[in-house]
Parts: C-alpha cells; sequence; structure tokens
C-alpha cells in the first residue's frame, strides 16, 4: 500500500513539473475549490473597514452571457456576514449573496486566521 501510495505521488509531482504555471494555478484552484477555503473578505470606504464576509469557498468573476466570454468588472461570491466584524459566525449572522465593483470598492480577501 505504501508503495502505491509513494508511486501514485511521485506521478503526481512529475506531471505537475510538466505544467505550466498557470496549469499548476488552475490545478490548485480546483483543489482548493473541492476542499473548500475558509476565506474572509474585507470590504473599505477609504481607511474604514465597512462590511465583513467569513466562511467563503471562492470568488468568482461575472462574465457576458452575451457577446463571448468576456469579464464584467465585478466580483461576486457567498459568505456569513460578520456583522460585528470578529472573524466567527455568531447566531443571527447568515449567509448571503455579495458582489463589489473593480472600480468603486477596496477589498482583501485572505484565509481566516481564527481557524
Amino acid at each position: 500500500m505504501r508503495l502505491l501510495s509513494a508511486t501514485l505521488f511521485l506521478l503526481g509531482a512529475l506531471a505537475l513539473n510538466g505544467c505550466t504555471q498557470e496549469m499548476q494555478n488552475k490545478i490548485g484552484r480546483a483543489v482548493q475549490n473541492y476542499t473548500g477555503t475558509d476565506g474572509v473578505l474585507d470590504v473599505y470606504a477609504g481607511d474604514k473597514l465597512v462590511k465583513r464576509f467569513i466562511e467563503i469557498d471562492k470568488i468568482s468573476t461575472a462574465y457576458s452571457t452575451s457577446g463571448g466570454n468576456v469579464p464584467r468588472p465585478y466580483r461576486f461570491g457567498y459568505g456569513v456576514l460578520d456583522e460585528n466584524q470578529n472573524l466567527r459566525r455568531d447566531p443571527g449572522e447568515k449567509k448571503v449573496y455579495f458582489e463589489f465593483s473593480d472600480y468603486s470598492t477596496s477589498y482583501i480577501f485572505y484565509e481566516n486566521p481564527r481557524d
């Protein structure tokens, strides 16, 4: 069993080594999408934190539905609105849909340090 695991690991490492950086990034994102992340999105107005979303699996780019595969200037996702901004899901805090513009919002997306 160990020999099989070691062989599969070696084959996977060799396959990744032969991939371009972009392909390695895509594979990494696919693994992360499967396993999930505990992302945090902080939204700022100037230097003030105005919204915080937690328990985010991923943030997606919107694409045009007509006229080709053209990215739109906003991102969207689902996460828990952390109303008191304590990085924890408290009673009454619910999962919501959110979106934000590339033009008008300053934001930081990171993995939750509390977990």
